[in-house]
């Protein structure tokens, strides 16, 4: 049998992000370097997966609260933009690819996912062709620069599924974002602007992010599940953040105390009226006490 090591390409830089090591160093540097870190050691955080000229920044705020000393396992829990998928997928590879330098997947966690029967595999194609995880890793490598040989990450893609299976898969997370040992990163841009003009909420621009923004900190998955029907905002991390929801809920329910704070948001552009189209991107962090 081969032991061939079976790579991920980093098939979005040169194009979302620079392809240059030495520079994409310097530009996360120079975001990391604006930010406080209020809210360390994160056990989870959200962030944004656009192109980093758009949401750079806005990531460094959530990535400013990762303590690379504590943290060993990197969950990364990111929407499928391109294939159908009604579960989680897994990927296929051993390394995945970066500018600044290779992250590996643990196969002993996916291992234990493997087993459940919950999972299906992407292909190479799906994974090289999908951002929402990649656009994670450099920041991760980063993040985690002064330990890099100490950690692992398990790359999620997450299909759209159903409240039920955002439960599912939420309590079987669960056990898994009890261990202070792991962070979840939970890969999402926040609100699309063209389509909740089009759903006819165009008096309540200014305080619909906001809204979406205090059901999360809530921490409720019902809450967020009834916004997201009532005014169809297009979060297109929903069902990573939908599971991070519903693993917290399963945690608290045994007495585990945690809190989730916001920390930044930003649009791509302002969008004041229904011509204009915009995405917006926020930055937050889980902190268990």
């Amino acid at each position: 049998m081969s032991n061939r090591v079976v790579c991920r390409e980093a098939s979005h830089a040169g194009s979302w992000y620079t392809a240059s090591g030495p520079q994409l160093n310097a530009q996360l540097e120079g975001w990391l370097s604006q930010v406080q870190s209020t809210k360390r050691p994160a056990r989870a955080i959200i962030a944004p997966h656009a192109g980093y000229t758009y949401c750079g920044s806005c990531a460094a705020h959530a990535y400013k609260q990762v303590d690379p000393s504590v943290t060993r396992r990197i969950f990364i829990l990111g929407p499928s933009h391109h294939v159908p998928l009604s579960r989680c997928a897994l990927s296929s590879v051993d390394i995945y690819r970066t500018p600044l330098y290779d992250l590996r997947i643990d196969q002993k966690i996916y291992g234990e996912l493997w087993k459940t029967g919950m999972f299906e595999r992407m292909s190479l194609q799906t994974d090289e062709d999908e951002h929402s995880i990649e656009m994670h890793l450099p920041y991760t490598a980063k993040a985690m620069e002064s330990h890099k040989d100490e950690f692992t990450i398990i790359p999620v893609l997450v299909g759209a599924l159903s409240e039920s299976k955002e439960q599912e898969f939420g309590n079987l997370f669960s056990k898994y974002l009890a261990d202070p040992s792991n962070l979840f990163v939970v890969s999402s841009d926040f609100c699309h602007w063209e389509s909740v003009l089009w759903n006819g909420f165009t008096n309540e621009l200014p305080s619909f992010p906001q809204r979406g923004m205090s059901i999360i900190e809530q921490l409720d998955p019902v809450s967020f599940s009834n916004y997201l029907k009532k005014y169809h905002n297009t979060i297109c991390g929903r069902h990573p953040i939908g599971v991070l929801l519903n693993a917290i809920t399963e945690l608290q329910k045994n007495g585990m105390n945690m809190s989730f704070s916001f920390l930044n948001y930003a649009q791509s552009s302002q969008c004041r009226s229904w011509q204009d189209s915009s995405v917006s991107y926020a930055a937050g962090a889980l902190t268990v006490h």
